[in-house]
This record gives structure tokens, C-alpha cells and sequence, in this order.
């Protein structure tokens, strides 16, 4: 299989797709059909701004149930392999830029990214940059207002 065209996801991303799948197919669907079916109950469809914003919504819910199908049949679970100190999927680093504070990242395939919460996608300059580091390694990330210099602290 082409790593390209691999969905990389822990378990718990997993879980979580899979859960929301589950509420869009389950629940999402079925109150956005009542929507619209109110609506279409409201009169003329053509200036009917509730239908109109039904569909739009509905449109929402089918296109991430797709895409959402689509992750989950390309889906790959991130192993937990044995702590070698090199960085990959999985794997939790440590860095600090220019005697900063230490930051705490998790790398994590982009489908479950989420820099907030310190989920870093493999594929974002930071992640790719990353991966394959140790301890005491510095890392460069092109930025659009120059290079950043990461030490990575600890890999874990």
C-alpha cells in the first residue's frame, strides 16, 4: 500500500472517527432529514431560507460521512513499538526553540492532528522535521518568516 495514501491514527483516533461516524449515520442524519422535511412543510422551496439551509447542512453531513469512510478504509493504527529514543508516529518529543520553554508534542498521522491539544501531524513542517530525531538533535523548520531550531529534549 502506498504510504500516501495511508490514514495514520492511534487507537484512540480511531475510536474517535469511528464514534462520529456512528453519531452522523445514527443521529446527525436523521434530525437533518426532519429539518428538511419541516422546511419542505413550510411552504415554497425556491424562498424558503430554512430548506435551503437544511440542504446546505445536509451536504455537510454526507461529504463527512464520506470523508470520514473513506480515512477509516485507509486506516493504519500507530503502533506502540519499543522506546528506542528515535522519533516517529507515536512517539512523544520534547523540543525548545531558542531556550524557550520546553514544549510536549505527540506525532500523530493528520487526520488526527490537532497542535492545540499537542497532536502534530507527521506531515506539518514541525512533525516532518521530527521524525527520525533524538535527544540533543537540533531540527530546522522552514516558517514563512524564516527558519526555525528546535532541540529536541527528550523523545519518548
Amino acid at each position: 500500500m502506498n504510504n500516501a495514501n495511508v490514514t495514520y491514527l492511534t487507537k484512540n483516533g480511531l475510536s474517535e472517527l469511528e464514534s462520529e461516524l456512528q453519531h452522523l449515520l445514527t443521529v446527525r442524519r436523521a434530525e437533518v432529514a426532519d429539518r428538511l422535511h419541516q422546511a419542505q412543510e413550510d411552504g415554497d422551496l425556491l424562498e424558503n431560507a430554512e430548506y435551503e439551509a437544511a440542504k446546505n447542512e445536509q451536504s455537510f453531513v454526507e461529504g463527512r460521512i464520506v470523508d470520514i469512510q473513506s480515512m477509516l478504509s485507509k486506516a493504519s493504527v500507530i503502533k506502540k513499538g519499543k522506546v528506542d529514543g528515535v522519533a516517529k508516529l507515536g512517539s512523544t518529543v520534547m523540543v525548545q526553540e531558542n531556550g524557550s520553554t520546553v514544549e510536549t508534542y505527540v506525532i500523530v498521522g493528520a487526520a488526527e492532528a490537532n497542535p492545540t491539544e499537542g497532536l502534530i501531524s507527521n506531515e506539518s513542517p514541525l512533525g516532518g522535521a521530527l521524525l527520525g530525531s533524538k535527544a540533543g538533535d537540533k531540527v530546522v523548520v522552514e516558517a514563512p518568516g524564516g527558519n526555525l531550531t528546535f532541540l529536541v529534549t527528550k523523545v519518548k
